[in-house]
């Protein structure tokens, strides 16, 4: 697991097999950073970044294995969100994705899910195997 220095929070955990599993994680978290004050434009975004890393994570890393399982932990403070999102995947290397924004590339969908997290979040990290990621949200 990838790792921090932050505030002492709480860290909720949780367990997704399906994309049909993803909604009600995705609802939870924003309502827990609603109540803690968290902005609709920073909610837009975490909820975007969370969503395309989950997607990754059961279509590209467990290549929708049913018997894997994506492991997801995060904490919220007033100054961030942090996210741990792992796969039972072979993993990647996010330097092997190509740039969809370069013009050869814009009719093709590789790559355009991690763009959007590395726009949205503050941070985004991957470990050594490229199978789990970490994206933190530092509020302004």
């Amino acid at each position: 697991m990838l790792t921090t220095t932050t505030r002492c929070a709480a860290w909720f955990r949780h367990c997704v097999h399906r994309l049909n599993e993803m909604p009600d994680l995705v609802r939870r978290i924003l309502e827990d950073l609603e109540e803690m004050g968290y902005s609709p434009k920073e909610r837009f975004g975490i909820r975007l970044a969370l969503e395309e890393a989950l997607v990754n994570a059961v279509k590209h890393g467990n290549r929708c294995d049913e018997s894997k399982m994506v492991r997801v932990r995060y904490q919220a403070t007033e100054a961030q969100f942090m996210v741990e999102i792992e796969d039972e995947g072979q993993g990647f290397s996010r330097a092997d994705l190509p740039d969809c924004a370069d013009s050869e590339n814009l009719e093709r969908p590789c790559g355009r899910g991690v763009a959007l997290m590395e726009h949205y979040m503050t941070t985004v990290r991957y470990n050594d195997r490229g199978n789990c990621v970490q994206m933190i949200k530092s509020r302004s």
